[in-house]
């Protein structure tokens, strides 16, 4: 197979690059000029991690599609992307990256044309927003644009939804391998290194986060945390993990119980989470509001008494996505009023952590909206789940 080595069809990024192309026309923007690496790798193939230090792209209505980047990005470009125009932003203190950005735009004869900029991403640093912003002033009508790129991303095709279900299956062979490696004595280190090794031998790709894994006090915290210990009896050992599949995203969770002894408390939340999960996911179709998904989480623990676990949010979608995060907006909060459509992916997650005793439980597991009832893609234990 000859380079770029993509993972979709060349008429399928056409696709994309013309809805691209219609939406800018719609808001009466001659180009665009992107930031975002899941924007990138959706419009041409394009992987690399070098957004965090440069990387940028041109899309114009009149068919131009450019790359502006770092000569140490060049080698990810020709492997993986199918634009051809590539231009060399070289690291040097002669001249700035907003004036390799301007002499590409003037290149590609966009001298008092109306450009769009992408802002919310992790690709442009307000400081370079800035120094773009005052070189092309009075050059070029530069406006920030909608991140509707993301919009357009939100309904999966076919292929993607492959990529999701190919992730899923990895997941649940991945969960399973953690489940079993987690016990009374465990050490942390071991759990997340059967994690990574499982993921791995099975062609997955490495979560755009580091998936928070905590037992005891560490439990309750939803974001990764340094130093490793060992699993104790009695214990709690919180799992969200993530992995991906040719960038495509699904996450799991759930909460391991080392006993012997059980905690009630324990199992009457695991039971309020799972009737959660159960209630959101059976409102996953077409025609609900994410922002109802958020109300049905809220009042289910609210009529199980745990007003107090409630959180802001229950979830989120997911897609391809690169570091600092596997999340993506839209997240499920109250009010959020973005409707429900065929092909869309959620991971919707019941978490309840009780401040005042320490304890934790959660279930989780991502789906695709169909038709009718969701397919649900990763699977966590519905029973509680109790290592000895």
């Amino acid at each position: 197979m000859p380079k770029p080595y993509i993972h979709f069809s060349r008429e399928e990024f056409s696709q994309r690059q013309q809805k691209t192309r219609e939406h800018l026309q719609k808001l009466e923007l001659d180009g665009l000029l992107l930031f975002k690496i899941e924007d990138m790798y959706w419009l041409t193939g394009y992987e690399s991690d070098g957004f965090c230090i440069f990387g940028s792209m041109f899309i114009g209505t009149d068919g131009a599609l450019t790359h502006l980047a770092r000569p140490a990005d060049l080698g990810n470009i020709s492997y993986s992307s199918i634009c051809e125009d590539v231009r060399i932003s070289p690291d040097t203190e002669d001249s700035t990256r907003a004036e390799h950005i301007k002499d590409m735009l003037r290149s590609l004869g966009m001298e008092g044309k109306k450009i769009g900029i992408q802002v919310d991403t992790m690709g442009l640093t307000p400081r370079l927003f800035l120094e773009i912003k005052e070189i092309l002033d009075g050059w070029c009508a530069l406006t920030v644009a909608p991140d509707f790129i993301r919009v357009l991303r939100l309904v999966k095709s076919p292929q993607e939804l492959n990529y999701f279900r190919k992730a899923g299956e990895v997941m649940d062979i991945v969960m399973d391998k953690v489940i079993e490696a987690t016990y009374p004595g465990a050490f942390e280190g071991d759990i997340y290194a059967t994690f990574y090794d499982t993921l791995f031998r099975l062609d997955a790709d490495l979560p755009a986060h580091i998936p928070p894994l905590g037992s005891g006090d560490s439990a309750l915290n939803l974001r990764y945390t340094t130093k490793r210990k060992n699993v104790s009896e009695n214990d709690q050992v919180t799992l969200e993990l993530g992995l991906a599949y040719r960038h495509y995203h699904v996450a799991c969770m759930g909460v391991v119980l080392t006993g012997p002894e059980i905690n009630n408390r324990h199992l009457k939340m695991h039971k309020t989470s799972v009737i959660a999960l159960d209630a959101v996911q059976a409102a996953l179709r077409p025609g609900t509001t994410v922002g109802e998904l958020f109300d049905i989480y809220k009042v289910t623990l609210e009529e199980h008494g745990e007003h107090d676990a409630v959180l802001t949010v229950a979830g989120y979608t997911m897609g391809a996505m690169w570091p600092p995060t596997w999340m993506e907006e839209p997240m499920i909060f109250e009010g959020n009023p973005l409707v429900l459509e065929e092909n869309m992916t959620f991971f919707t997650h019941m978490i309840l952590n009780d401040r005042e005793t320490g304890l934790s439980m959660a279930v989780g597991e991502t789906a695709i909206i169909t038709t009718d009832a969701p397919e649900i893609i990763t699977h966590t234990p519905r029973e509680p789940i109790i290592k000895q």
